[in-house]
């Protein structure tokens, strides 16, 4: 028997006592957690509200969201405590933080420097990811053969899908003007003949069918193709449900071709899906398209899981479904003269409010740089030219507003609020020192932005149409059970690092929904 050095049998015995110390400290539910799967897919609806799945009862497919609801974790009530932005709340998702934290205020905003707009990218993000917490976790065990851990991004435009993958080094993939989807950096050799196997022209003149309708039916809509506007048959597909299975196709050509969930590192898969949020953006929440696009996303979901069980194969993966906001609905056109409202208008009746106080009107809108929905920038210079004080300047502004007809609240930079109690939480939440200029407006319940075309709607949003969506937890961590309780959209990054074994985004401010997860080894076997 060889001889062992004591010192070395004296660190064995206290790293086996450590061990068993540890695992007979933790509570039951998180020892469950193992063996964690090596796949988490993330499917994220750009706009998608619980209603949906309310009003959809007996048409949804056993496979789809019935199989999350009855094999997973559902909560009905999941809040993003901040504006409906897409973009907010792709970041908010992605981080577990606020845009007064993460900087991702809205889908644009204004720059004083630059005088000119800023469109939500990944390196705006002033807030860690959960990809950038993925691939730090896998800095370590690293080889030759490329990173231990993976993360793809798919979307439709390449902002909004970078803002998952913060400033890692996924792999993003987004759809050009060709309905092709492209990568940053090297594109993989299947990509290519993924692309060619699928092209756009096939679509030309579709017809979109209601889900279960007969031939004898009209359709819904038709993809109409005119050579000399293009532009008007992309938008029309873009919005329709075949863009959004053109998403779902990409995602299961990326299992298969990647092999995800096979190898030793963990893959984090995260697909923005924005085709429901295109045509909300034109129909407004309540329209039957939007529960038609909902159907078929319950479809994919159902195709997807049945992929996702042959490769990695059952139990060998966690699926997350969420959405980035929900959506209002589009406005009685008797009532848009009223629902619709123009910032321009708010701009003019600012800028004539603080002329009036600060020159006795001499000077005719000199004080208000810009206004971009729901941010109000003033020009300080101008202030400190007329000595106004610049804390007294924005309460004012935010009291012109509220004469203006359709606003209802205001938060500045200084913390003056219309509001008190969770309104107010929702819009600390929602402002940026450093982006959201001087006030932050916030319109009547189901008041639009208007944009001159007569129809449509805005998101953004602090009100629950726009910010309570559901939430589901699949696969063998997460329990079987419905939770009725509210949760908020930043409790599921910390959720899920929890559940993948990474350290939380660094500034997360969610809570880790510990009642998710399965309560022992029995539960997962039903």
């Amino acid at each position: 028997m060889l001889n062992s050095n004591p010192m070395d049998i004296s660190r064995r015995r206290f790293a086996a006592g450590a061990v068993t110390g540890l695992a007979g400290y933790l509570p039951g539910r998180l020892q469950a957690l193992r063996p964690r799967p090596k796949l988490f897919v993330f499917l994220i609806a750009e706009q998608f509200r619980q209603l949906y799945l309310d009003r959809a009862g007996t048409l949804l497919v056993p496979g789809g969201f019935r199989e999350l609801m009855t094999k997973g974790v559902y909560y009905p009530d999941c809040r993003l405590a901040a504006s409906g932005f897409t973009a907010t709340g792709l970041a908010t998702l992605a981080t577990g933080a606020y845009p007064n934290l993460h900087g991702i205020v809205a889908d644009q905003w204004y720059d004083h420097r630059t005088h000119a707009l800023t469109k939500a990218r990944a390196e705006m993000l002033e807030a860690a990811t959960l990809a950038d917490e993925v691939e730090r976790a896998g800095y370590r065990e690293e080889t030759a053969r490329g990173p231990h851990n993976r993360i793809f991004c798919l979307g439709l435009n390449e902002g909004p899908a970078s803002l998952l993958a913060g400033h890692s080094r996924g792999q993003v993939f987004w759809m050009d003007a060709q309905g092709q989807f492209n990568t940053r950096g090297n594109a993989p050799e299947w990509l290519a003949a993924h692309n060619l196997e699928r092209p756009l022209e096939k679509l030309h003149d579709q017809k979109w069918a209601a889900v279960g309708a007969g031939g004898d039916l009209p359709p819904l809509r038709r993809l109409t193709y005119d050579a000399k506007h293009p532009e008007e048959f992309f938008a029309l597909y873009q919005s329709s449900p075949f863009c959004q299975d053109a998403q779902f196709e990409l995602l299961r050509t990326l299992v298969a071709a990647e092999k995800l969930g096979q190898r030793e590192g963990l893959d984090f898969v995260f697909i923005a899906l924005g085709s429901m949020a295109l045509l909300g953006y034109e129909t407004g929440s309540d329209s039957s398209l939007m529960g038609q696009m909902a159907l078929h996303l319950d479809r994919q979901i159902q195709r997807t899981l049945e992929v996702l069980n042959k490769a990695p194969g059952k139990d060998k993966y966690n699926l997350i479904f969420a959405a980035a906001h929900g959506a209002p609905p589009d406005p009685d056109p008797a009532m848009r003269s009223q629902k619709a409202i123009a910032g321009e208008g708010i701009a003019r009746a600012i800028g004539k409010a603080l002329s009036d106080r600060i020159d006795k009107g001499a000077v005719k809108n000199v004080y208000v740089d810009k206004y971009v929905y729901p941010f109000l920038y003033l020009k300080l210079e101008a202030l400190q030219k007329q000595n106004a004080p610049a804390r007294d300047a924005r309460k004012l502004a935010g009291e012109a507003a509220l004469r203006v007809p359709g606003v209802a609240g205001y938060y500045t930079a200084d913390g003056d609020c219309s509001h008190s109690g969770e309104w107010r939480r929702r819009f600390e939440n929602s402002f940026h020192q450093l982006r959201s200029g001087d006030v932050m407006l916030s319109y009547e319940p189901g008041s639009v932005e208007d944009f001159g075309a007569g129809r449509g709607v805005s998101y953004g949003s602090l009100y629950n149409y726009d910010t309570r969506v559901p939430l589901f937890l699949y696969g063998p961590q997460f329990g079987r059970k419905l939770i009725e309780r509210a949760i908020e959209s930043v409790d599921l990054a910390p959720t899920v690092a929890r559940a993948a074994g990474i350290a939380a985004p660094s500034s997360a401010t969610g809570k880790v929904l510990v009642e998710a997860y399965a309560e022992g080894e029995e539960e997962r076997a039903k």
